[in-house]
C-alpha cells in the first residue's frame, strides 16, 4: 500500500484526481473529505507526520540517511520558528526518542549543551542526531550552526554519546553538515 493510500485510510478520504495541484495555498493537494469538503495542506501534512511517526517507533533503525531526511523535511519544512531537536539512539543506532529541545523564533534558537546532555543521558542514547530548521528557506549552514554542531560533539563526547550527522532543514531540503565535513 502506497503512502498516498495510509494517508487516505487514516483520513477517510479519496483524492479528487491523481494530480497534485499547487495553486491553492490552503487546499492545494486537491483531497477531499468523504463528505465531499475539500481537506487542508495543514490536516493532510498533520496525518502524514502520524503515518511516519508509525513508523517511526522506538526501535526503527536509521540505516538509511533517506528516511531521516524525508521524516525531518515533512515535520519541519512548514514551521515560521526555528525548532532544534534531537535523536536519541542507541549503541545499534535504532531510535529511543526524538525530543524537540529548543524553539526559537523566525531567526534562531538558543541551544544550550548541558540541557543536550541531560536528554541524552536520560535517554541512555549512545549516540545523536542533531537536527533543525531554517525558516527563511535557506538550507546552508551558518557559522553559528557549525559552532554549536562542534561544542556538542565535544560536550557529548565527553560522556562518550557519539553525534553521527546534523541535518538542517529548509523546506524540501536537507543538508548534513557530517557530508560537508563538518564532524
Amino acid at each position: 500500500m502506497s503512502t498516498r493510500q495510509r494517508v487516505a485510510r487514516v483520513l477517510s478520504v479519496r483524492p479528487v484526481s491523481g494530480a497534485i495541484r499547487v495553486a491553492e495555498p490552503k487546499f492545494s493537494t486537491g483531497w477531499v473529505s468523504a463528505s465531499g469538503g475539500p481537506i487542508s495542506d495543514e490536516v493532510l501534512i498533520d496525518t502524514a507526520l502520524k503515518v511516519l511517526a508509525e513508523k517511526l517507533v522506538r526501535g526503527d533503525l536509521f540505516e538509511s540517511p533517506a528516511v531521516t531526511r524525508n521524516y525531518l523535511a515533512l515535520r519541519f519544512s512548514s514551521l515560521e520558528h526555528e525548532v532544534f531537536c534531537c535523536l536519541f539512539l542507541d549503541n545499534r543506532h535504532r531510535l529511543i526518542a526524538c525530543d524537540e529541545l529548543f524553539r526559537g523564533t523566525i531567526d534562531g534558537a538558543s541551544v544550550h549543551p548541558r540541557e543536550v546532555v541531560k536528554r541524552a543521558l536520560a535517554h541512555n542514547a549512545a549516540a545523536v542526531i542533531l537536527t533543525h530548521n531554517h525558516p527563511s528557506g535557506v538550507a546552508d549552514p551558518s557559522q553559528a550552526d557549525e559552532m554549536i554542531t562542534l561544542r556538542l560533539k565535544d560536550a557529548l563526547g565527553v560522556v562518550d554519546i557519539r553525534v553521527l550527522d546534523h541535518l538542517i532543514v529548509a523546506g524540501a531540503k536537507v543538508v548534513s553538515l557530517a557530508e560537508r565535513g563538518v564532524l
